[in-house]
């Protein structure tokens, strides 16, 4: 049994890493791939060791294929026996990006688009699907509208929206509804030309929502990770004011951000886990998977243990606590 990790944990040529806890007890680690040609995908049974699956959704192996390059940030959901994926494309048709779905038996896929177009057209770029189902059965996406073609008062921007979706995840069945847009000082870290509110993941507790989010510009040393704060998953949210709450503080990190979180094999501890940049002198596209504990403070607010460089205790597997949940 592996009794440490140390970051960076052994995922690399990636973005924008997603973990899902399956049904069989697995991980699965679904990152944006430095092939532009779909989605490639890792397992692990302790979160530590990792097996490389190889392509779990190819563009040129599936005839609904929308899509045509920069295929962004899959996230998949188990949802009643099956594995949809939500993911970023460029969409041939408006040569605009798209968020899009794909279905699968098995969470090493093959995953097969459900549509021969995006899942919803609202006229803008959209990216970075997050999908929360609520006990009642009622499910939202998160998503980010793209800078790209969202330009207020001469600058372009990233926002953070929603929309609500049909029961069976496959049609969104209302309008976009903002949610955030950067508006904090650390936010403006990479420049003013263009801002970014993006990546976001929800975490559930104690009835509060935290919208967690990334800012600045992915390639830059300060891409970092905030959160906000609402009693309703359509908002109002508030951000926290003591945000960032992961962000570089050495010279040998750079970037960390795009996330998700999951919890230990045995359900004691909570891991936030997100890419940084390679090449920390350099930043840019080459980027790697860290992970470090996450956990929540008496007044509610999230405190991350990282990020780490040095050798961690792994992920729990007898409910013994090592500052998680």
């Amino acid at each position: 049994m592996t009794d440490t990790y140390t970051n960076p944990i052994g995922i690399q040529k990636i973005g924008d890493p997603f973990i899902l806890k399956a049904s069989d007890g697995k991980y699965y680690c679904y990152p944006t791939s430095a092939v532009d040609e779909g989605f490639k995908a890792w397992s692990s049974e302790n979160l530590v060791d990792w097996k490389e699956e190889g392509f779990v959704y190819e563009k040129s192996k599936d005839v609904k294929a929308w899509g045509y390059k920069q295929f962004w940030a899959p996230e998949v959901v188990e949802f009643k026996g099956k594995f949809y994926m939500f993911y970023t494309s460029r969409w041939l048709e408006k040569d605009s990006l798209r968020i899009g779905v794909a279905v699968s038996d098995s969470p090493v896929g093959p995953f097969e688009d459900v549509f021969d177009r995006p899942m919803f057209d609202f006229g803008y770029a959209a990216i970075d699907a997050h999908v929360l189902i609520e006990k009642d059965g009622r499910a939202f996406m998160y998503y980010s509208r793209d800078c790209s073609e969202n330009v207020v008062e001469g600058r372009k921007e990233s926002h953070i929206y929603i929309a609500e979706l049909s029961t069976d995840l496959l049609t969104v069945i209302s309008e976009g509804q903002l949610l955030l847009k950067p508006d904090q000082e650390w936010e403006f870290k990479s420049g003013n030309e263009t801002r970014w509110n993006e990546g976001p993941f929800v975490v559930k507790r104690d009835g509060l929502y935290y919208l967690m989010y990334s800012a600045n510009c992915f390639a830059h040393r300060d891409y970092s990770i905030g959160y906000a704060i609402s009693r309703q998953p359509l908002g109002p949210f508030v951000k926290y004011e003591q945000n960032p709450i992961l962000f570089a503080d050495t010279p040998e990190v750079s970037g960390p951000g795009h996330h998700s979180v999951t919890v230990s094999p045995d359900g004691s501890e909570l891991f936030i886990v997100y890419h940084t940049h390679t090449n920390p002198e350099e930043g840019g596209g080459d980027r790697q998977v860290c992970m470090d504990r996450m956990s929540f403070r008496e007044d509610g607010s999230i405190e991350v243990y990282g990020p780490t460089l040095t050798a961690q205790p792994a992920p729990s597997r007898n409910g013994s606590k090592k500052g998680g949940a």
